[in-house]
């Protein structure tokens, strides 16, 4: 396999900052603007318990990722870590597992620009959405990062401007007759448990950082700071906005509202700050949309590399050292689908994709070392994820079974054509 320095490696061109920004781009754009009205309407009033569940795993997920970068600081994340860990097949099925169900959320989040921007042309637009952030990133992953820049810091801005105004709607209505902020159970500890898997789809923007592993400077000591900063910094912000939109919507108005931050202001009495808000939710899914691409590729190179994907998908372009048939590769398809078919449903897939990928991680930091104590965190993130996907609603959980079982059959079918291939 071809190692740094050679034309198939790719350049370390991203510094901490960068690297953070891209995990930044990834989960706040996913997660406020799209899952947290699903999500409230799973958990009601539990939805801020639901929500640290999901940070929990998120954060075992993180570390046992961020350990393994260090060893591993390859482009690929997980599919390299199984891989490398547990075998050629834990790693092509976590890699199947997250090209698949990442492709169909950067579907979604480009059709989530289309409903924001235009909804009479969603599916245009978001087309057009898909092709002008695969320009950007095969113009080379500094241009993407820099994008990225921008969009964090708009989203933050907006999001800012959110929790402000319904807090001190929340405060000025205090004793009033206003939903207020509820805490405590739902109906049910399985809302709960299904909110977090819904949630997490939210936190799993880290995995980028770990995709980008062999474009990092100095891996071992950026990629584990990175992750672990990204993760608080949107704890801290989903907290924050969950805590602003509860206290003026109450969980039943959150869970009931199609766009639950644009009601939440509205909500709060301020109405003028709407446009404002769907300006915001649609920069959010494009930086979303941009990082999504951008992960996705990379996996796709680690995997054409090993021959799991077709082998042209593994070049990386001399001048802007990018893998820029990967990206176009991706980008056609995640186009078709948005063209298409309508994937905003595909959230619930998507996160049981991501938990079964991550999955695949805990079991491999499990055997970076036999002592009992630096496995703890490894474990707790294994059950973790596994109640999280089985917690997920029905048919999410049946469609990501089903197309994990079609992947280990083509790789079934593959390891057969070959051992036949050599037998001859």
């Amino acid at each position: 396999m071809t190692q740094s320095g050679s034309e198939d490696s790719l350049r370390r061109t991203l510094g901490l900052g960068d690297a953070v920004v891209v995990g930044l781009g990834s989960m706040v754009g996913a997660g406020v603007f799209v899952v947290l009205g699903p999500a409230a309407r799973a958990a009601a009033s539990g939805l801020l318990l639901a929500l640290g569940a999901a940070a929990v795993v998120a954060y075992c997920n993180a570390m046992s990722s961020a350990r393994l970068a260090v060893v591993h600081p390859r482009s690929g994340g997980t599919y390299v870590y199984g891989r490398e860990r547990l075998g050629e097949f834990w790693g092509y099925l976590a890699g199947w597992s997250f090209v698949v169900g990442k492709t169909a959320s950067c579907a979604a989040m480009a059709l989530t620009v289309g409903a924001y921007v235009w909804p009479e042309q969603a599916h245009s637009v978001a087309v057009a959405a898909v092709v002008a952030l695969t320009a950007v990133n095969y113009g080379g992953v500094q241009k993407s990062a820099r994008l990225t820049r921008v969009i964090v810091v708009v989203v933050l801005m907006v999001l800012a401007v959110v929790v402000i105004v319904c807090l001190r709607s929340a405060a000025a209505d205090a004793g009033g007759p206003g939903p207020g902020l509820e805490l405590g159970l739902p109906s049910g500890a399985g809302g709960v448990l299904q909110a977090a898997g819904l949630l997490f789809f939210a936190f799993a923007g880290y995995a980028r950082i770990a995709t980008l592993g062999e474009e990092v400077r100095d891996p071992a000591r950026t990629v584990p700071r990175a992750i672990a900063l990204a993760l608080g910094i949107t704890l801290v912000v989903y907290v924050a906005v969950a805590v602003a939109a509860l206290s003026v919507l109450g969980p039943g108005g959150l869970g009931n509202a199609s766009a639950p931050l644009a009601d939440a202001v509205r909500a709060a009495g301020v109405p003028e700050l709407v446009p404002v808000v769907r300006v915001g939710a649609a920069v959010a899914a494009l930086g979303a949309l941009l990082t999504l691409v951008l992960g996705v590729s990379r996996t796709a190179l680690a995997m054409a590399r090993d021959r799991h994907l077709p082998g042209v998908l593994a070049a990386v372009h001399p001048r802007s050292q990018v893998p820029h048939r990967a990206e176009l590769a991706v980008g056609a398809v995640v186009a078709t689908l948005a063209a298409t078919v309508d994937v905003r449903g595909a959230i619930g897939f998507s996160s049981f994709g991501v938990l079964a990928y991550y999955a695949i991680a805990n079991a491999a930091a499990w055997t970076l070392s036999p002592a009992p104590a630096a496995r703890i965190v490894p474990a707790v993130g294994l059950v973790g994820c596994v109640v999280l996907a089985f917690a997920l609603p029905g048919v999410s959980v049946a469609v990501g079974a089903a197309v994990l079982a079609i992947g280990a059959a083509a790789y079934g079918v593959r390891r057969w054509r070959t051992a036949r291939r050599r037998e001859q």
